[in-house]
């Protein structure tokens, strides 16, 4: 069989297939995806699923009847072990070989394991799959002790949803900070006091050293020769592209498979989209790779455009979110420490926003609990016009406005 083949059952995966059909695609499409479901959205599981353990509601990209009204061919619970280039073909763990016109790579990223003594523990789990938080959920209850490695935005997700269900928490993080690369110091300030004042044992610039006990009793040992007694282990360390099956068929991989600006790897029949893609960003001049919600669905929409035969630029600025105790924080640009910074609003009562200025140009914000303003700094960030301080950190200044005056 020929036509597109995806390999990938995540967002990625599926919203390319979804965007195939939409924009006209009429060939054969192909799904093949190691998870035995069909594609989901990763977000819920760290947020909305841990917050409501008794809600059973499963995002999913399409109803199983979609895939099948549509014609897509779904393989799922098989994995691609590897791409033969001439042949373009597949071949797959259960024997089986499938030949493509265009492949698309969405193979998403895993969580990135402990590499110390016990990092194995059948009690250390990540959150990556349903399988993962419905495991997790079980710890949801006051009585429970739970220990998180990392405090990123996995791990602070979910330690407020375990406060919130009044088991004890405590995260571990070997930076002096949490939240280190997704936001600046004051922002990261704000987190820790607040996670804090909510009763998280929240412990920085500490190292875990090995993890040890019975399979249902770990105990975490850090290097100042202290132990902590858990439940279970949620590790939050960050991800790895799933760039391997690339880079065994020869395509270009730099921490993740490198793509132009359309998607397109090297070979010029393969594209790739989501978390394991290294991509140009003209809007921004750069190379970067993501892990978003968005970035998995816009660029998977460009990858399907473009095999449709409408050519389609990916050039976004990135955005981010993340819910915590009852307050959304939302990110766009790419936020760093050595920018000129401005607050609009009331930021230390987490209603407003946190705005870096780059030579006279916005190239970030920070919102909390201030969705309206995010959406229009996001739009003033992709604009690129300049604007002064005073205008954005005065509250008469509607951003609205300013977008509005940029666009003119």
């Amino acid at each position: 069989m020929s036509g597109v083949v995806v390999i990938g059952g995540g967002q990625a995966g599926g919203r390319a297939i979804e965007a195939l059909r939409g924009n006209g695609f009429t060939g054969a499409i192909t799904l093949i995806g190691s998870e035995h479901h069909l594609p989901y959205e990763r977000p819920p599981l760290s947020k909305e699923m841990l917050l409501d353990p008794a809600s059973s509601k499963i995002d999913w990209v399409r109803p199983a009847e979609w895939y099948a009204a549509q014609g897509v061919e779904c393989w799922i619970g098989v994995s691609a072990l590897s791409i033969d280039r001439t042949a373009k073909s597949v071949a797959l763990s259960d024997g089986a070989t499938i030949g493509y016109d265009n492949l698309i790579l969405a193979t998403g990223a895993s969580p990135r394991p402990l590499s110390i003594p016990g990092g194995d523990h059948p009690a250390c789990l990540a959150i990556r799959t349903l399988k993962d938080a419905a495991r997790l959920r079980l710890f949801m209850a006051a009585g429970k002790r739970i220990a998180v490695i990392g405090a990123g935005f996995i791990g602070l997700e979910c330690a407020a949803a375990a406060r919130g269900h009044g088991a004890e928490v405590v995260v571990l993080e070997r930076a002096p900070r949490v939240l280190a690369r997704g936001v600046p110091a004051r922002i990261s300030a704000l987190y820790a006091e607040l996670h804090r004042a909510k009763g998280v044992d929240l412990r920085l610039g500490v190292d875990l050293v090995r993890v040890d006990g019975p399979n249902d009793a770990p105990v975490l040992h850090l290097a100042d020769g202290s132990a902590i007694a858990a439940d279970v282990v949620v590790v939050g360390i960050g991800v790895i592209p799933e760039d391997g099956l690339a880079a065994a068929a020869g395509l270009a991989v730099d921490g993740g498979i490198v793509v132009d600006e359309r998607g397109r790897t090297s070979d010029p029949a393969i594209w790739a989209a989501g978390d394991v893609t290294r991509h140009f960003n003209p809007l921004l001049g750069q190379s970067l790779r993501l892990e978003s919600w968005q970035n998995a669905q816009n660029q998977a929409i460009a990858v399907a455009k473009n095999i449709a035969g409408i050519e389609t630029v990916y050039a976004e600025v990135p955005w981010f979110w993340s819910d915590q105790y009852g307050i959304n924080m939302q990110i766009t640009g790419i936020a760093g420490d050595d920018a000129q910074e401005v607050v609009r609003g009331d930021l230390d009562g987490f209603a407003g926003l946190l705005l870096q200025l780059s030579d006279g140009r916005l190239v970030a914000a920070v919102g909390l609990n201030a969705v309206r303003d995010l959406r229009f700094a996001k739009q003033i960030i992709q604009l690129g016009g300049t604007v002064s301080a005073e205008e954005l950190a005065d509250p008469a200044v509607k951003l609205a406005d300013v977008a509005k005056r940029m666009k003119g």
